[in-house]
């Protein structure tokens, strides 16, 4: 019985999944089809009459994978009659995160569509949020698809023939887990599942049994679990561990004699282009908690083109010195120079394997690590799962059992997946472990390119490009070495140190040369955190810490609008920015006076979070939220009688959420309605694109 498995991935994700799936079918008498989903030549819905199973993943705050753009733009042509799809029957499998706004938006896109071209569902949409762990809805929902499948044959064909098939498939078990009931509809329950309360628990727990024993804080730390030790319960189950992933690459490396080697970055759905720094700018003083720089790209000898509130992404290398540390480890720092060929392995038990296309033939071995694989990556169960056959202490691989089994989920959150442990910090961890090369290559995925908001306007900046950004810095539980840098971020402060300027407004005379060597960039898919195309609607900017970044770009932008048509009628536009000290990190602090002065910006409300008040009769307000808050009877106006937008941008996790929380608050309050029906008008003011949000 044969189905039509399709994914749209980003990262690995879903097609890690999708893979799965297709070998778990084997085992309960089906046979699946497996496609990326931008391979329309290997598949054709249009005749398919086998059912459809598709996975999806989400990228961005909403965005479809790039693997999906093409299908998707077929199946949304408005040509197509509403019974296209009419005798296509689908499972429907979305990734997301639900700490952003558009949860699985990637697989609801598709979902949707399905539905208005007559597509029915044999199976009800699972949406697994990365947020709590993918494996609470992806592990029931792929129980589920069994019988659900099962279900299917039998209803479209009728029981004649089908007695033999589905006693094979109750002897394989429909559900792994006798417990738990056939689950045909599934939903993360995000509020429910908080790995917080565990480790509250986890802390009570420890507490109260110091407490009764009388226990110093030395002997409750040798009962504390880390990544590389587990306590009872865990350390005495019996474990659910996942099945092997079947290896499938043949890495064999060859001495190369003074070939040449391309140092451009690889495979990109986008064009790339290499462009030169010509500016680079600390905008915050060295006491700032964090450094914040402004980088200016000359574009002006390429065709990239942008309009401010675009982003863009950077093409970014691995750090060098954990390149270094890698291959050490690996043994392998005498091959560094060497040419990776790779091969299918002929024996391979896995389905439709094929060469990972990110990875460039015929390249070194430095180079692979270095611009081609995400060492960064936080490893999914499965890689913890093909590590175990490669350590050699039992210790060691009884605790990556426990961490890729189900009853090690919680600890598999708490010291891994939260903790951004990566493969460097599970081979230090773990010293009897000693992967091949080609496992490495097998789970570890694309390195992905760094997204970034334009900061500027190209009539202000004529053939120039700015961006900002923090130096991203990190802890790590298990490396023994000062903060990470993140991977882009700390790459560009190497980049442009020798040459940072101070925070001040001046500019490299015209004609110098470019300071820093080139980087390369390219365009995003477009989206709509645009200015209003009516420059006398009303805008309400909201952008904390560098958030501020595509709002300087509207600013320029109208400042130029202004200056071209002196006559013109142009909308209030009112910024809320916050930082922690005004006098540390007041980014564009400068820059903004003027936009004011020159009423382009008629609403400068600034937040400083760290600061203490000073003789002031009612406390500042601490946070944008707060802000808007106070200014809630405008706030209302704008949206709700002057048809004004608002722009949030910044952190998804915290900020994005709060100033949500509080439009809803003030729509309640102003217009005097339940919640309830606040945040219905919040809702159609998204889908009139006119509540438009940047976040991460």
């Amino acid at each position: 019985m044969r189905f039509l498995l399709l994914y749209a991935t980003q990262q690995g994700q879903a097609k890690a999944i999708a893979e799965e799936i297709s070998e778990k079918a084997v085992a309960y008498g089906f046979s699946a089809d497996l496609h990326c989903i931008s391979e329309s030549h290997k598949y054709d819905l249009k005749t398919e009459t086998a059912p459809l199973v598709v996975v999806v993943s989400t990228t961005g705050n909403g965005d479809l994978p790039d693997t999906a753009r093409k299908f998707v733009k077929a199946i949304q042509d408005k040509t197509l009659p509403g019974d296209f799809f009419a005798h296509l029957r689908y499972g429907l499998l979305g990734l997301g995160d639900s700490e952003y706004t558009y949860f699985c938006n990637g697989g609801k896109i598709i979902d949707k569509r399905f539905q208005e071209l007559g597509a029915q569902r044999f199976y009800d949409t699972g949406h697994a949020d990365d947020c709590v762990g993918l494996e609470l809805v992806v592990e029931p929902w792929i129980n589920g698809l069994w019988a659900a499948l099962a279900k299917h044959f039998l209803l479209s064909r009728g029981k004649e023939g089908m007695n033999g098939t589905l006693t094979m498939a109750s002897n394989a078990s429909w559900r792994t887990d006798p417990g738990t009931p056939e689950l045909l509809h599934i939903e993360s329950q995000v509020g429910l599942l908080r790995l917080d309360d565990s480790r509250r628990k986890d802390a009570e727990v420890l507490e109260q049994s110091a407490v009764d024993g009388g226990q110093s804080n030395t002997l409750i730390a040798d009962f504390e679990p880390s990544l590389t030790r587990s306590i009872p319960p865990l350390s005495q189950a019996s474990l659910n561990i996942p099945a092997l992933p079947p290896e499938y690459l043949q890495v064999h490396l060859e001495e190369s004699f003074g070939q040449e080697e391309s140092q451009a970055p690889v495979t990109s759905v986008d064009p790339i282009f290499h462009v030169p720094i010509s500016k680079a700018v600390q905008l915050t003083m060295n006491d700032a908690i964090k450094t914040t720089l402004l980088i200016e790209l000359d574009i002006s000898k390429t065709d990239f083109s942008y309009q401010p509130g675009d982003a863009f992404n950077v093409i970014c290398p691995n750090s060098d010195s954990e390149v270094q540390h890698l291959l050490q480890r690996l043994q392998l720092t005498d091959r560094r120079e060497h040419c990776v060929i790779l091969n299918i392995k002929a024996d391979t038990k896995k389905k439709g394997a094929a060469l990972p296309q990110h990875i460039p033939e015929k390249c070194s071995l430095q180079f692979l690590l270095t611009w081609c694989l995400e060492i960064r990556a936080v490893p999914k169960k499965a890689f913890l799962r093909a590590l175990v056959d490669h350590t050699g202490d039992g210790a060691e691989k009884r605790r990556l059992q426990e961490l890729c089994s189900r009853q090690g989920a919680a600890d598999y959150n708490r010291f891994v997946r939260d903790s951004r442990a990566c493969l460097s910090d599970l081979l230090l961890a773990f010293p009897s472990c000693q992967p091949p090369l080609g496992l490495l290559l097998e789970h570890l995925p694309k390195l992905q390119p760094r997204p970034y908001s334009c900061a500027s306007s190209s009539l202000f900046h004529p053939g120039k490009l700015h961006f900002i950004f923090n130096i991203v810095e990190f802890g790590s539980d298990t490396m023994a070495v000062a903060l990470r840098k993140g991977v882009c971020t700390g790459w560009l402060a190497t980049l442009v140190e020798s040459v940072l300027q101070p925070n001040t407004r001046a500019s490299r005379a015209d004609g110098e040369k470019a300071l820093a060597p080139e980087i390369s960039i390219s365009p995003r898919a477009t989206n709509f955190f645009h200015l209003p195309n009516d420059p006398s609607v009303p805008i309400i900017m909201v952008g904390p810490g560098t958030g501020i970044a595509p709002f300087i770009g509207f600013l320029q932008h109208r400042e130029k609008l202004q200056e071209h048509h002196p006559d013109g009628h142009f909308g209030a536009m009112w910024l809320f920015f916050g930082c922690r000290h005004k006098d540390r990190d007041y980014l564009f602090r400068e820059e903004l006076r003027h936009f004011l002065k020159c009423g382009i910006l008629t609403h400068l409300k600034v937040s400083f979070s760290r600061d203490a008040p000073v003789g002031e009769d009612e406390a500042p307000a601490k946070y944008v939220q707060d802000s808007i808050q106070r200014h809630g009877k405008q706030v209302a106006r704008v949206l709700l009688q002057e048809n004004g937008h608002v722009y949030v941008c910044g952190d998804a996790k915290n900020m994005a959420k709060d100033v949500n929380d509080v439009l809803v608050e003030i729509i309640s309050k102003e217009v005097g309605v339940e919640k309830l029906e606040a945040m219905k008008t919040l809702a159609t003011l998204k889908e009139e694109k006119r509540y438009l949000q940047d976040i991460w």
